[in-house]
């Protein structure tokens, strides 16, 4: 199942509070970014982000979930409108994700 414009119109109100947010589509996802980086998507509208140590430690209760078959568990986020922890969470955890690749020429 995609996921729909609507909630991706809505998890982009919940995070207005942080600055350089982008997201791109993706087989009927969306990844978002944040300063450049990926830092979760919505997947068959659940709101996911990475699983990393600081992300684990502000949501110590939320559960593992694959964003699609084959791919890497992600932590659902259960506080998509509490803009003030969206903050804190991306904001904390962006320096644990890696840069982005270069782009082949």
């Amino acid at each position: 199942m995609a996921s729909s414009k609507e909630y991706l119109d809505f998890i982009l109100d919940c995070l207005s509070e942080l600055q350089e947010i982008s997201y791109r589509p993706m087989m009927g996802e969306y990844i978002i970014y944040f300063q450049g980086k990926v830092i979760g998507g919505i997947y068959d509208d659940r709101f996911l982000v990475k699983n990393t140590k600081t992300a684990r430690e502000l949501m110590p209760d939320a559960v593992l979930e694959l964003p699609y078959e084959g791919a890497k568990e992600m932590l659902l986020v259960d506080e998509v409108e509490n803009k003030e922890f969206l903050k804190e969470l991306f904001e904390k955890t962006v320096g644990e994700l890696p840069a982005p690749k270069k782009k082949k020429k």
